[in-house]
């Protein structure tokens, strides 16, 4: 760094996974020109690898502080999380955030205050760790149509997954190693219910295609149904059970988005993502297909994202939201079906299940671990029931691609004749 230049001055909110690792990744670079001068946790009697001099507990005294150049927010709290950023960007202030599901609930308004109070708003961090998927979309295929966008989002979830593949184990044991080594939380929820890869397809759906999308309006189910009877019907197709998170183009030019477990063969690059890590697929229109893998959470991954966010807010970076102005619509349920495969123990349940989702009784199946079904059913049926697939224990998983009912297809293809 020039000796003459001086650093830029950061505020950090949030001082846990994320924020320490972003914190030592700074240390160990000293010559980048960026120095942490105040950091604001909630906790004070929390024990921290700093000095308890080094921590204000009140993150508005860092809203209030005009000497910072930069605020970083790296809390777990969505709701403080927006309060904070909200009022740094009507401060005019340069703001980088890690928290996915504030961005996903607020980003419109977010957008807004930006382009209102002349402020800088980056969120790299918020979807899939180290992975540069914001930057790539926005910067690179910021004026490609996509065909589709999609991925495992999720390392969490992921982790359990491989676990439960390799030792042929059920969910349990694998949910409390992924849980033991870090990787999952005490409460696993947000991940093993696929809420938070829903959070960062809801991000990805306004850089991919300009949509800003209602979360609550997005489909997902996740996989706390799933037993070692589902890995090896997988196994025996060829095929492993990811969680994937999809945005989709569909024939009409209409946006889909939805995040369900799917079956996947070796023909996808998803089916060698393993363990913690993620892996975004991009169908390009001109480009063709793009592979990005990358580990998906942890401090240090994570850090480094938030890094890069920083020293683009510092080159003046801005994201574009390019294809705002030319969105196409969503259509996230209505006239949508898909193949699926689902799963109970109890054959009982498993009939109720098919009334709810309107397939016939015959769609029951037996092998070596009981009953099972397939069918195509509408995702309207699937999102009218998804809290009670969810209390139920049933595993659902997709089988195939999104696609318009046939009576809808049959209509399109009148319209062009």
């Amino acid at each position: 760094m020039d000796a003459d230049k001086q650093p830029l001055r950061i505020g950090l909110v949030g001082f846990g996974c994320v924020g320490q690792g972003f914190y030592d990744i700074l240390q160990q670079q000293p010559n980048l020109g960026l120095r942490v001068t105040r950091i604001a946790v909630k906790n004070p009697t929390k024990p921290r690898t700093l000095p308890a001099e080094r921590f204000s507990y009140h993150a508005d005294e860092l809203l209030a502080d005009p000497e910072l150049d930069l605020l970083v927010e790296v809390i777990d709290d969505p709701a403080e999380a927006f309060r904070l950023v909200s009022t740094a960007l009507r401060q005019g202030r340069r703001v980088v955030t890690a928290n996915k599901a504030m961005l996903a609930r607020h980003l419109p308004e977010l957008v807004q205050l930006q382009a209102t109070f002349g402020g800088t708003l980056l969120y790299e961090a918020a979807v899939c760790g180290s992975i540069p998927v914001i930057r790539t979309l926005d910067a690179y295929f910021s004026h490609e149509p996509l065909r589709s966008v999609s991925g495992i989002f999720n390392g969490s979830s992921n982790y359990v997954l491989t676990r439960m593949s390799e030792e042929g184990s059920d969910y349990a044991p694998a949910l409390a190693e992924a849980q033991a080594l870090g990787f999952a939380e005490t409460d696993p929820a947000l991940d093993m219910g696929a809420f938070d890869p829903r959070s960062k397809a809801v991000i990805l759906a306004a850089h991919a295609y300009g949509v800003f999308l209602n979360t609550e309006e997005v489909l997902n189910l996740g996989i706390e149904g799933i037993g070692a009877a589902d890995i090896a019907y997988a196994a025996a197709l060829g095929q492993k059970i990811k969680v994937v998170a999809a945005l989709e183009r569909l024939t009409n030019g209409r946006v889909t988005a939805l995040v369900t477990p799917q079956l996947v063969g070796p023909e996808s690059p998803l089916y060698a993502v393993e363990r913690e890590f993620n892996g975004v697929v991009l169908e390009a229109e001109y480009a063709g297909t793009q592979f990005l893998q990358g580990r998906g959470a942890g401090g240090h991954p994570t850090g480094s994202a938030v890094l890069a966010d920083v020293l683009a807010v510092q080159r003046g970076t801005h994201y574009g939201y390019a294809k705002q102005d030319t969105a196409p619509e969503a259509q996230l349920l209505e006239e949508l079906e898909v193949e699926v495969y689902l799963r109970h123990a109890d054959e009982g349940v498993l009939r109720e299940v098919l009334t709810w989702l309107e397939l016939p009784a015959d769609a029951i199946q037996h092998d070596g671990y009981g009953p099972y079904a397939t069918g195509v059913v509408a995702l309207q049926q699937l999102f009218a029931w998804r809290k009670e697939l969810r209390q139920n224990g049933v595993f659902v998983a997709r089988q195939g691609a999104v696609r318009l009912t046939a009576p809808v297809v049959q209509e399109a293809a009148s319209a062009w004749a």
